[in-house]
């Protein structure tokens, strides 16, 4: 008799699950935002209102979905739910999305960032130098950068590795490495809060000119959204321990607890954070620091609060806190592709367990792969752009899918319903609206990259019969 086809471990606990939907949040995103945030808005305290409405509407979303986490224990998060709800288009559209741009280009992303902290950390020497201006059709250059791009793919490859050996010690390492995170951002913190010097000028900038009061209020009120996006971007990863239910200790209890509790402690970190950032620089230091290639907010409030020491121990802070982030999402997104092609919508051997490890082995090569190759071609900053934008059309798809849940009288444990998924809905309608007229370029590229996945469904289709 053939052995039964091995599956995953449901061996991780609600502490797990916490950390690593704030592991997930927390990138590079909260060191470098405030910089174009100020930019676009110039004041202290609509920057501050910006963190902290864009973290209350990502807490509108994280009730949104907890509310889905109770309808399943199966692994595939967004994907899941929406086949579940609205059939299998709409989980593979999703699923597509989340492959080509949301997950690998996130991942490529906040790697590259580590990459290049480690790169400053240590001064590591150019390689390739002679094959800088190399390129595909002057769009990518794969040899530039290529020091740092080296590290990055050899990190990735590395966790991808270490994460294929078990989903039990890639939480243990999310557990450490989220732990170390908070602690350092607690410290950022402290920092703002007992500097004691007037707000001086950093060197090289420039503080720019607020925004003229001629602006009328629908371009203030767009300009608001626009910064919020970057506010998003840092807060973005809350949903990803959906992927992962299977994996989880009775998953349609734990896992909604997590995702509130850990959003909700992320965003109390986040908006402390920022206010301590403006106890030591101006928004118009900051807006000058957005124009300045490769300066990171958080290394000059270091700099100016504490000197060389600061920049040392926030650059250490900054490599930890992508290196957590990447393991984060490496481990729990490889688990949509792994349920797609379980269900017969992506490509079958994603959906192979390791017959030792019981990870989903292939699912985490496949995204290593591709990440990898966003990484060399250095296109992932453009797609990034694309990333909010495809998410909300997403989330509000989930905020759509509570809706239809609790009509139908299938859905027994709902957060704050009927406000919560109808403001999230609204909330989400209103910023992929004013996404396509801030970035149309980005938001233009996103739908076609979705488009392009539309052939691809007819082909599995087919395939499954």
């Amino acid at each position: 008799m053939n052995d039964p086809k091995p599956s995953l471990l449901s061996v991780l606990g609600l502490g797990t699950a916490i950390l690593l939907v704030a592991g997930n949040m927390i990138g590079s995103g909260i060191f470098k935002k405030i910089s174009p945030m100020s930019a676009s808005l110039m004041d202290e305290s609509l920057v501050l209102l910006a963190w902290f409405a864009a973290g209350a509407i990502t807490m509108l979303g994280a009730f949104t979905f907890a509310s889905l986490a109770t309808t399943t224990n199966e692994a595939g998060g967004q994907f899941k739910y929406f086949e579940n709800i609205f059939g299998g288009f709409f989980g593979f559209m999703y699923g597509w999305s989340f492959f080509a741009v949301i997950s690998t280009a996130s991942i490529a992303s906040i790697i590259y960032v580590f990459a290049e902290s480690l790169n400053n950390f240590f001064a590591l020497p150019v390689i390739f130098q002679q094959y800088q201006d190399i390129s595909l059709g002057s769009i990518i250059y794969p040899f530039k950068n290529a020091t740092v791009k080296l590290i990055a793919v050899t990190t990735l490859v590395l966790l991808t590795l270490y994460n294929i050996r078990g989903v039990k010690g890639g939480g243990w390492l999310n557990n450490i490495v989220t732990s170390a995170k908070i602690a350092g951002i607690l410290m950022l913190i402290i920092i703002g809060l007992t500097y004691t010097q007037p707000v001086v000028s950093v060197t090289s900038i420039t503080p720019m000119a607020p925004m003229g009061t001629d602006v009328s209020a629908l371009l203030q009120l767009s300009a608001f959204f626009t910064a919020m996006l970057g506010a998003f971007w840092a807060y973005d990863g809350w949903v990803n321990i959906t992927n992962m239910a299977s994996e989880f200790k009775n998953p349609t209890r734990n896992i909604p607890i997590a995702i509130i509790a850990g959003t909700a402690l992320v965003i109390v970190l986040y908006t402390a954070v920022n206010y301590s950032y403006f106890q030591v620089l101006t928004p118009g230091q900051f807006a000058a620091l957005s124009k300045i290639d490769g300066t990171i907010a958080a290394v000059e409030v270091a700099r100016t609060a504490l000197g060389s020491i600061g920049v040392l121990v926030i650059s250490v802070l900054i490599m930890v806190s992508t290196f957590g982030a990447t393991q984060g999402s490496t481990m729990s997104a490889a688990r949509v592709y792994y349920q797609m092609s379980k269900e017969g919508y992506f490509f079958h051997s994603f959906s192979k367990v390791h017959p030792t490890f019981r990870t989903p082995y292939i699912s985490l090569i496949g995204q290593m792969i591709w990440a990898c190759l966003l990484i060399i071609s250095g296109s992932f900053d453009q797609l990034t752009d694309m990333l909010i934008f495809a998410a909300f059309i997403f989330y509000g798809l989930g905020a759509i899918a509570v809706i239809k849940l609790k009509n139908q009288n299938a859905l027994n444990i709902t957060f704050g319903y009927p406000v919560v998924p109808w403001l999230f809905l609204i909330l989400c309608i209103i910023i992929v609206i004013n996404a396509i007229y801030s970035r149309p370029t980005e938001s233009l590229m996103g739908l076609c990259l979705m488009i392009i996945g539309v052939p691809f469904y007819i082909y599995f289709k087919n395939k499954r019969g």
